[in-house]
């Protein structure tokens, strides 16, 4: 299935997601993390003395804040959309009986 196709399925549940879509999602969130520390790291070696202290500082933080992150189970309630409008019931047609007898051969 391409991307492209790729449409979310419907909600039918109150169930959370799944362990493996949580820990997949906290797994990009430090890796996210990681990749802009070392970005400041080299960003330090190239910059003037001021941007420099800070971007050391920036990436002396952040590892704190990415295990944070990752650390960060989704406590959050799924939410499930409103049930749809009851669609109005048919009648069945009226209770008409034609009479008649059964006849044995």
């Amino acid at each position: 299935m391409s991307p492209v196709n790729a449409q979310k399925p419907a909600l039918i549940t109150s169930a959370r997601r799944s362990r493996t879509l949580d820990t997949h999602d906290r797994q990009v969130r430090y890796l996210w993390t990681m990749g802009v520390r070392v970005a400041c790291f080299i960003a330090a070696t190239l910059t003037p003395l001021p941007w420099n202290l800070l971007l050391l500082l920036a990436a002396a933080v952040l590892p704190t804040i990415a295990v944070m992150l990752a650390n960060a189970i989704d406590q959050r309630e799924p939410v499930a959309p409103a049930p749809a409008e009851p669609q109005p019931r048919r009648e069945l047609p009226s209770a008409d009986t034609v009479k008649g007898t059964v006849e044995d051969e």
